[in-house]
């Protein structure tokens, strides 16, 4: 019996499906996480009052500076995974510190995520009132789908190169709009922000 060639192994990729039809896959678990959402929103009755402020004067500023901090987060995740990728102009290969902040930054921004989701749907729902609220809602609903598409996507053997930063990117995007369309909007509408 031969005996196997020395020389550096590579990693085991653990997957629960390959290239298309695995990204297919995490494309339909992440729309259906977004539905449900949006359905239980939408016919759940809201309670229409606060749960907790974790400190702060109200949920208002609560989930104004909890969304801030997971923008933060997030934009630590897109540069870290610019500089994995060797697409971050100006900076050296990324060593396996790097890989450990992209991985820490994703996990503390979905973990600070949870309770303004929570409150969101608990004590609001999916409201419908006016532009800005109905844009909120389908946002939140979407980046909770795209984050469930692109962590089942991790698992994909054979994605495609472009899926990832494509996942990773509606991540960002329903975020931002989470942020512009209340962070933002409570920011400028309360003046200086309480805390």
């Amino acid at each position: 019996m031969a005996e196997p060639a020395a020389g550096p192994a590579a990693p085991a990729r653990r997957g629960f499906a390959t290239g298309g039809a695995g990204l297919a896959g995490a494309l339909l678990v992440g729309a259906a996480v977004a539905i449900a959402l949006g359905v239980y929103g939408r016919e759940h009755e809201p309670a229409r009052r606060p749960i907790y402020t974790l400190g702060f004067s109200s949920p208002l500023p609560m989930k104004a500076w909890l969304t801030t901090l997971i923008l933060v987060l997030v934009v630590v995740q897109l540069l870290t995974a610019l500089w994995m990728w060797g697409r971050l102009p100006g900076v050296g290969s990324a060593g396996p510190g790097v890989a450990i902040v992209h991985r820490w930054s994703g996990t503390a921004a979905f973990v600070l995520s949870l309770p303004v989701a929570f409150h969101c749907l608990w004590a609001l729902g999916f409201q419908t009132a006016e532009t800005r609220v109905v844009v909120h809602s389908i946002a939140g609903c979407a980046f909770y789908g795209a984050y469930a598409a692109k962590m089942l996507g991790l698992r994909v053997k054979g994605l495609p190169g472009w899926a990832l930063p494509v996942l990773g990117s509606l991540v960002l995007t329903a975020l931002v709009v989470l942020w512009l369309t209340a962070s933002l909007w409570f920011f400028t509408r309360s003046g200086i922000p309480h805390v």
